[in-house]
């Protein structure tokens, strides 16, 4: 039996579903059996991945689980919407895990060879700094993010010349500590990430794969 089956704690086998959905969902992606053409289908498929797995982990009558898509929440004087929100409650307490979601491919849902790379990569670095956000303003207690693309030159680069690369999300990379204010599409940027996080990506088919989460 799967170690993530066996763990007594519900708050452990909830952050596990997480990645078991993940890896469930990059090689039915990798292997064509799911077609993901933009975030909003990323989304969607995933939640339903999620959505089967969960039954399967919890073990007591006080234990439950739930999934809420596009949750807004209040967020330095503004409005934010979390990708998914994963909560539980059970014996142990309540428990929420935030996840994010981003998809880069090449050809556009249009059809159109898409672009933009560097505000992708930009993206990325948001995301982390939101997740960060959302548990310091008590909206979840984890955060995690989930990225995917079809280019290669963000995984293995044979260059990091462009100023993009300030946002480096390549193979092996480790954001901790930092503070970016190069600009990206002609706007100002302020991101600023406090945990440590590595990308390490999975290659499924013609597609690449990373599963990140900061550590206090």
């Amino acid at each position: 039996m799967p170690e993530v089956f066996r763990s007594n704690n519900f708050n452990n086998r909830l952050r596990e579903s997480i990645s078991v959905a993940w890896s469930i969902f990059t090689r039915k992606v990798g292997y064509g059996l799911i077609e993901i053409n933009k975030e909003a289908s990323m989304q969607l498929q995933y939640a339903y991945i999620l959505q089967q797995i969960l039954p399967l982990l919890t073990y007591r009558n006080n234990e439950e689980a739930k999934i809420e898509l596009e949750t807004g929440v209040p967020l330095n004087e503004s409005t934010k919407e979390i990708d998914l929100l994963l909560s539980g409650t059970s014996s142990e307490g309540e428990t929420k895990i935030a996840v994010e979601m981003k998809c880069y491919r090449t050809i556009a849902s249009s059809g159109c060879k898409r672009g933009a790379t560097d505000i992708f990569m930009k993206d990325v670095y948001e995301d982390l700094q939101l997740l960060e956000k959302y548990i310091e303003a008590g909206h979840a207690d984890r955060g995690v993010s989930l990225v995917m693309n079809d280019m290669e030159n963000f995984v293995n680069p044979k260059s990091k010349n462009a100023k993009c690369w300030d946002y480096d999300i390549s193979q092996g990379t480790i954001i901790k500590d930092i503070c970016l204010t190069t600009p990206i599409g002609g706007k100002d940027i302020y991101i600023k990430i406090h945990r440590e996080h590595e990308i390490l990506w999975e290659q499924h088919g013609e597609f690449w794969f990373t599963e990140i989460e900061g550590k206090a």
